[in-house]
């Protein structure tokens, strides 16, 4: 049996041993488990979270790696489901097509494909897609749906296997899981081998400047196993052969950066973007471990207001539920200290509702199960969908109840609270 996890003694990007603990966090389970009962979902294995930063070339990351099987059995998350995500996929595919004008039916590999959502918005502008993707209920389901989709790891011996079956692809996308991989190198020499001369690679990754800047532990979970910056990356690329070419922030996921990447000495001009957001890395002091360490002052203060907002809550029968059963919920619970303070979570996911969170052993009810419980707090797990969540909740506002936000800051929001 293999284990469920191991931990890095090297960086992930330069292979020093330099690794710096800049970050302090509490051990969480893993993400997107749900289960039927009590018992196995107490059962559920905590995995540490603490971020280091290499001394050498400045990425964040997390050193403990928990097995790619353990990790992706029985996922729950559809890209498909979040209508933004969709809209974000069509002015990606858009602002990918501008860039670079392939010819019609050349072939798109969009690795961590999900189930397909981003491979359509190529199909219908007349490009072949192939999606990768370990997860394979979702793979599956993805392919009965018109878009062919490998239920696998990418590796080099499948990227041959993949040029020698549908030829070069023309593009190759990497949307929030080049991220998730330890084995960095091999994704690279994976692409390397994907593209065609002319081709390209993109990828978007969350921004470790947005994460720092507006306190975003939500995305915190062992998915992420990077927090990447552009300079680490720069040094990481060109040592594998591919050159950076653009660079494009964007608001999705808090804050998120979106990297255009070509072959060493390959056709097309990098756009002064590459420089300009080095040099504000640079003047930010990102890739210094102080930076980070204050970072984690923040956290730790944070954590402290939450605690003095929450005590004594038990003995005054004060009771706390949670919205959203999202992959950020098990981040806050952990480093908010929340686990004994809310009764259950709210959502309508329906491979999430009647079933228990792995590891907290937190029933998933119904949203409608909020108005009719009328908890006196609510904590909002999804927090990139706060606003939204409190607008359409007002009911539960005027019955007297009150959203509790934890990050950036912490909010208390009642009915009189303005939106803006």
């Amino acid at each position: 049996m293999k284990k469920n996890s191991s931990k890095r003694e090297t960086c992930r990007l330069c292979e020093s041993k330099k690794l710096d603990l800049v970050v302090p966090l509490a051990p969480t389970p893993l993400a997107e488990k749900y289960f039927p009962d009590s018992e196995t979902a107490g059962k559920q294995q905590f995995y540490d979270m603490d971020l280091h930063m290499c001394l050498e070339c400045g990425h964040v990351q997390l050193l403990e790696v928990v097995n790619p099987e353990v990790l992706w059995d029985d996922y729950t998350y559809h890209s498909g489901q979040t209508r933004g995500i969709i809209d974000h996929f069509e002015d990606c595919a858009e602002m990918i097509l501008k860039r670079h004008t392939p010819d019609k039916n050349s072939l798109v590999v969009d690795i961590g494909s999900n189930d397909g959502s981003f491979l359509r918005c190529f199909q219908k502008r007349g490009l072949r897609g192939l999606g990768v993707d370990p997860a394979k209920e979702i793979a599956r389901k993805a392919t009965d749906s018109g878009v062919e989709t490998l239920a696998e790891f990418l590796s080099p011996d499948l990227a041959e296997k993949i040029t020698a079956q549908h030829g070069s692809a023309s593009i190759v996308t990497a949307f929030n899981v080049f991220a998730h991989t330890d084995d960095l190198d091999g994704m690279v020499r994976s692409i390397r081998s994907l593209l065609s001369p002319e081709g390209i690679f993109v990828f978007e990754v969350s921004y470790l400047q947005n994460i720092i800047d507006d306190m975003l532990l939500g995305t915190f979970f062992h998915e992420h196993l990077s927090h990447h910056s552009v300079k680490p990356l720069i040094q990481f690329l060109e040592r594998n052969g591919l050159e950076l070419i653009d660079l494009q922030r964007v608001s999705i996921q808090g804050g998120s950066l979106i990297g255009i990447a070509q072959l060493a000495g390959g056709p097309h001009t990098v756009s002064a973007s590459v420089g300009e957001i080095v040099s504000i890395e640079e003047n930010r002091l990102l890739n210094r471990p102080e930076t980070l360490r204050s970072f984690a002052d923040k956290l730790s203060g944070l954590r402290q207001q939450v605690s003095k907002l929450t005590e004594g809550w038990e003995d005054q029968g004060i009771s706390a539920a949670g919205f959203g059963a999202a992959r950020s919920g098990n981040t806050l619970i952990a480093q908010m200290g929340l686990k004994d303070l809310i009764d259950y979570i709210v959502d309508d996911h329906p491979q999430k509702v009647n079933k228990r969170i792995g590891g907290y052993d937190i029933p998933v009810l119904p949203t409608k199960e909020l108005t009719e419980r009328r908890p006196d707090y609510t904590f909002i797990l999804a927090w990139i969908h706060a606003k939204k969540i409190i607008a359409g909740n007002r009911e539960y506002l005027k019955g007297g109840g009150k959203f509790i936000v934890c990050c950036p800051e912490l909010l208390v929001v009642d009915v009189e609270f303005d939106l803006k």
